[in-house]
């Protein structure tokens, strides 16, 4: 374990406690090997004056749903010390109480709720004190004997506590067993199958502590337990994730996202002869219970069947253990490993997605470990359930709103880079969905930021490049719902008599051929995905097409009629299919400045007059095609399919 401490850096912030705690906060919050996404809680003891003048004790602790890795001064909040010490004396006090009590002992009202363990940093007599989730230190607690190996590792400077539930019950046991205890020798506390603290009046010392703890612990497990978890990379069934995906959503009663680890140390730990029998027993700590349920579901031959265990099994748990009046939460896995081939990681956006997939490459990781220690033993099932069904975790689900409409769902835009299609992939996302964005244009890899966005530089001509990029799309997001059919071209002006046969041919390639393509290599994944639909960009020249644009209107009717068989043929699969005709919409790529001058001076129109010659004055911008297209995938149109919508300003022609 590196200590990342700078002298140089440290020298800066000298006398300015505040922010010596933000700095070596940030310094624990480096290494997801001592703290993932949240866990882990510093503080630091600051006398301060009030309002008054009269001088106060104030305990600086890390606020709720703050990082320590990107943790800020206002992330920390002040609490009366005196307060802290009162409720530690407390023979009772229920978690809610505490927080109540806690937040009524701020000395600024707008800070964040002080860590439910600001009882046990206050009561730990030392200026600064740190406290994470040490993976090797958990490690090793998880295994048999684990509280016999900490003591041979630490010796009996190291305070050992039992595992007791965080919060004021953890407070208050460490507050008794402390008593006329002598904190000077105490190299810090190891707290059984949950983390480490470390402490001092001086903020690299109590730092470095931590950093000299864990390294011990990684020498113990590299001696005793090493970590040859290697092997080959794992193939991918497409199918297979996007049919895992979808039982997944419908247990969990809504879309959700699935990313794909086929790495070669997942695919190895996937093969472990006695996969089943360890990755079950429960996680690293409890309190990656929240994030993770108690275990993954193993994927067999049967994922439904699978599943639908995994969610039965979690019924009977919950009715063994539950004792009060919790609701069951959903059923629904979000962590799968199929062997052989890797993991598959479960969230309604994206961001959970991620912070699973770390917590379960660290979960794989200290379970191999533990395992050459002679076991992986967690917690049992009833402190777990009491940690999932804390009722401090059960106040801030129901505090949670709603996701964005669509949420948990993923789409596919074709020619994405300009116009209507980077129009479409920008409001997808807006509405909560993932998108993959798919364009022949190499300057598609450069249009979006986002993370929720895939961008693909893809031939849809070309049905391997198709193929790859659902492969892709597949293992990014698990699954496909909705598609925008929108990549097109608008050949240059010709009439029948002097049409050039590649410029025909071209039209008729890219503006059907390509959309044909395209929906028969999605169709096995939509058949899969939640509330299936489509929507075709069609064009105004099918109603009324115009002399000199035959290439055009011909491939794009074509297009049309090709939608229309689609909505009949997909129907019965609830495979929704519809159409939009816009017409005049000037910032795509298609509309270059040649092209619209010419089309308006064959009208002998200006330009401006041009771009809003049609019944309501207006000009049809892609942002205006886009909106109409998410409505038209959404719940609004869930019982219309085959439906041709014009978004043209109104056209006399097609009136």
């Amino acid at each position: 374990m590196k200590s990342y401490w700078k002298d140089n850096e440290a020298k800066k912030l000298r006398g300015d406690l505040l922010n010596l705690r933000v700095y070596t906060s940030r310094l624990l919050g480096i290494s997801q090997d001592l703290v993932m996404h949240g866990g882990g809680n510093t503080s630091v003891k600051i006398k301060e004056k009030n309002l008054f003048g009269e001088q106060q004790d104030i305990l600086y602790v890390k606020g709720s749903g703050w990082d320590l890795s990107t943790i800020e001064a206002e992330g920390f909040a002040p609490v009366k010390l005196s307060t802290l010490h009162q409720m530690a004396d407390l023979e009772k006090l229920s978690d809610l109480e505490m927080v109540k009590y806690q937040r009524m002992a701020m000395t600024n009202p707008l800070a964040p709720n002080p860590s439910v363990e600001a009882i046990l940093h206050a009561i730990i007599p030392f200026t600064f004190v740190d406290h994470t989730h040490a993976d090797a230190v958990v490690t090793i607690t998880n295994s048999p004997r684990g509280k016999q190996k900490i003591e041979e590792i630490y010796g009996e400077n190291m305070l050992i506590v039992p595992y007791v539930m965080p919060g004021f019950v953890l407070a208050q046991k460490i507050h008794k067993m402390t008593r006329g205890i002598n904190w000077d020798r105490l190299d810090g506390m190891i707290l059984m199958n949950h983390g480490v603290f470390t402490f001092a009046n001086d903020p690299k010392v109590s730092y470095e502590n931590m950093i000299s703890v864990v390294s011990k612990a990684e020498r113990y497990l590299n001696k005793n337990g090493p970590m040859p978890l290697k092997g080959s990379k794992g193939s991918q069934d497409s199918l297979k994730i996007a049919h895992i995906r979808h039982e997944i959503s419908k247990t969990w009663r809504m879309p959700v996202l699935a990313k794909s680890d086929n790495s070669s140390s997942s695919t190895a730990f996937s093969n472990l002869k006695n996969l089943k029998k360890i990755c079950t027993r429960g996680p690293i700590t409890p309190d990656h219970i929240i994030r993770t349920k108690r275990h993954p579901v193993v994927i067999g031959t049967d994922p439904k069947k699978d599943i639908q265990k995994f969610a039965s099994d979690y019924s009977i748990y919950f009715k063994k253990h539950n004792q009060g009046d919790n609701v069951m939460l959903d059923q629904a896995p979000r962590w799968a490993i199929l062997p052989g081939s890797g993991s598959l990681f479960f969230g309604p956006q994206l961001k959970h997605v991620n912070i699973i997939k770390d917590i379960a490459q660290h979960t794989q990781k200290a379970i191999y470990q533990a395992e050459q220690l002679g076991g992986w033993k967690p917690l049992g099932q009833k402190e777990l359930f009491e940690m999932e069904y804390w009722s401090l975790e059960q106040a801030k689900l129901k505090k949670a709103g709603g996701g964005k409409p669509l949420q948990g769902k993923v789409a596919l835009v074709s020619g994405a880079a300009n116009g209507i299609g980077k129009a479409c992939v920008e409001e997808l996302v807006h509405e909560g969905a993932v998108v993959a964005a798919l364009d022949i244009d190499p300057i598609i890899m450069e249009r979006f930021t986002n993370s929720n966005v895939l961008p693909l530089k893809c031939d849809l001509t070309n049905e391997i490049q198709i193929k790859r990029a659902l492969d892709q799309l597949i293992s990014h997001f698990g699954g496909l719902d909705m598609v925008v059919s929108n990549a097109g071209i608008f050949p240059k002006s010709a009439t029948i008599e002097n049409m050039d046969a590649a410029i025909w041919e071209k039209s008729l390639a890219v503006n059907v051929s390509s959309h044909q393509k395209l929906l028969q290599a999605c169709l096995p994944f939509l058949e899969l995905g939640f509330d299936p639909a489509i929507v075709i960009i069609g064009s105004k020249n099918v109603p009324a097409p115009g002399p000199g644009a035959a290439a055009y209107s011909v491939a794009k009717a074509g297009l049309t009629q090709l939608g229309r068989i689609a909505a009949m043929e997909l129907g019965e699969k609830g495979i929704r299919v519809n159409i939009i005709h816009p017409n005049a919409v000037y910032d795509t790529g298609i509309w270059t400045d040649e092209v619209l001058e010419a089309r308006a001076k064959h009208y002998g129109l200006s330009v401006e007059e041009y771009k809003t010659n049609n019944v309501l004055k207006v000009e049809v911008k892609s942002s205006d095609v886009a909106k109409l297209a998410i409505t038209m995938l959404g719940k609004t149109f869930s019982k219309i399919t085959g439906a041709q919508i014009p978004i043209d300003g109104g056209n006399d022609r097609v009136i």
